[in-house]
C-alpha cells in the first residue's frame, strides 16, 4: 500500500493534471510512479522534463536502459525494475540474458555494455568519483566523454523515480505485474 495518495487526472492538484492526462493518453493508464509524484506538481514535471532531456542523450534507448535498471536494482525499487524491464524488453528489444543480468546484478553478457554498467555502478557507488580506471575502460569500450555524462543524467533521473518509489512504496501497476522484481533487501 502507497504511503502517499495515487492520483488521478480528477484529484491531483491542478498544476499535474495536464502531466496525468497525457501519461493516460500516451500508455492507456497512468503508471503509478506519476500517480505519485502528483502529490508535488514540481517533481513531477522534473521527472518528466529530465526523462524528455535522457530521450535525446546520444546513448541508444538500450543502453539508456541498461543505466536505469543498474540504478533501479542497486537502489532497490520494485517498481522501477518492473518498468524498465518491460521498456527493455518490449522497445529497446535488449536481449533476455542481458536483461536478466541487470535484474540479477551480475555480469552482463555483452561485453560493451557491462563496461557501461559497470561505469554507472561505480557513478551511484561513489557519487560521481569514477576511478581513472573505469573511466579509461569506458572511453576504451567507444563511448565518449559525453557518454560519461549522459550515464550521470540518467542515474539523476533513476535517483529521483527510486527514491520517490522506495519512500512511497508506489505499488506496482496491474500493466507491470509480469515484469514484478523485488530487491533482495526486502
Amino acid at each position: 500500500m502507497s504511503r502517499l495518495t495515487l492520483h488521478t487526472p480528477q484529484s491531483a492538484p491542478e498544476a499535474a493534471k495536464p502531466f496525468l492526462e497525457n501519461a493516460q493518453k500516451n500508455s492507456g493508464f497512468i503508471p503509478n510512479l506519476l500517480a505519485v509524484l502528483a502529490n508535488a506538481p514540481a517533481a513531477l514535471e522534473t521527472y518528466v522534463t529530465v526523462s524528455a532531456l535522457n530521450g535525446k542523450a546520444e546513448l541508444s534507448l538500450a543502453e539508456r536502459e541498461v543505466v536505469q535498471l543498474v540504478a533501479a536494482t542497486t537502489h532497490g525499487c520494485d517498481f522501477c525494475v518492473a518498468g524498465h524491464t518491460a521498456v527493455a524488453l518490449n522497445k529497446a528489444k535488449l536481449p533476455a540474458g542481458v536483461i536478466d543480468a541487470l535484474r540479477g546484478q551480475r555480469q552482463l553478457p555483452e561485453e560493451k555494455l557491462e563496461v557501461l554498467a559497470a561505469f554507472a555502478r561505480e557513478v551511484i557507488a561513489t557519487r560521481g568519483n569514477v576511478s581513472d580506471q573505469a573511466f579509461s575502460d569506458f572511453l576504451a569500450a567507444g563511448y565518449t566523454q559525453g557518454n560519461a555524462l549522459e550515464v550521470i543524467l540518467g542515474v539523476s533521473l533513476a535517483t529521483l523515480c527510486n527514491f520517490a518509489n522506495v519512500f512511497a512504496r508506489t505499488p506496482l501497476n496491474p500493466e507491470l505485474a509480469n515484469y514484478r522484481w523485488q530487491s533482495m533487501d526486502q
